[in-house]
């Protein structure tokens, strides 16, 4: 008796073990396509360009900042497509609205959109060539030990990135994808 009420008592005292820190949507369902209003508007394809609504939860202990990106490792470039690089999200962040990377709804404050492979800041959607086989499309938030990248204003993503590594507590992502046809 006298050791089960030391046991319940030790583990009442203990703090809640923390989830895996996961990324989800209101917008986008993992592994599946890419709805056409978070679709790149330009070289050939119609979609509304609007950054879809991101959330995540249970980052890593120590988390200071976030970095949330875009990637198509599908790209016919040799080295992929950045479609959105967000970096300098306070640690008390844990949610982006729809639109929030396109204009049609606010940042949170300190946080900084840099360039993507289309040649300027903020979220660009899917556009992969036509007939070409299905791109992914992979959404990354990435925990941070530092409050902030010290990186120029005009820094590449790959430059963004690099510091995002150097500096990564953890990760969580989820893939859609996203084809166009003939």
């Amino acid at each position: 008796m006298m050791r089960s009420l030391f046991l319940a008592v030790l583990l009442s005292s203990l703090p809640a073990l923390a989830g895996p820190f996961a990324l989800t949507s209101k917008d986008l369902t993992p592994a599946a396509a890419m709805p056409a209003r978070h679709v790149y508007r330009g070289m050939g394809c119609a979609g509304e360009n609007l950054s879809p609504h991101l959330a995540w939860t249970d980052p890593p202990a120590g988390t200071r900042s976030f970095v949330v990106t875009v990637y198509d490792p599908d790209a016919p470039t040799g080295s992929g497509w950045w479609h959105w690089v967000l970096y300098n999200l306070p640690a008390t962040v844990r949610e982006l609205a729809t639109g929030a990377g396109s204009g049609k709804a606010p940042l949170p404050a300190g946080a900084l959109q840099g360039r993507t492979d289309f040649g300027a800041p903020g979220y660009g959607g899917a556009c992969p060539p036509p007939g070409d086989k299905p791109h992914r499309y992979l959404f990354t938030v990435t925990a941070l030990k530092v409050d902030r990248l010290d990186v120029p204003a005009d820094a590449t993503a790959a430059y963004v990135g690099f510091m995002t590594n150097a500096n990564a507590l953890g990760t969580a992502s989820f893939t859609v994808t996203f084809e166009r046809k003939k």
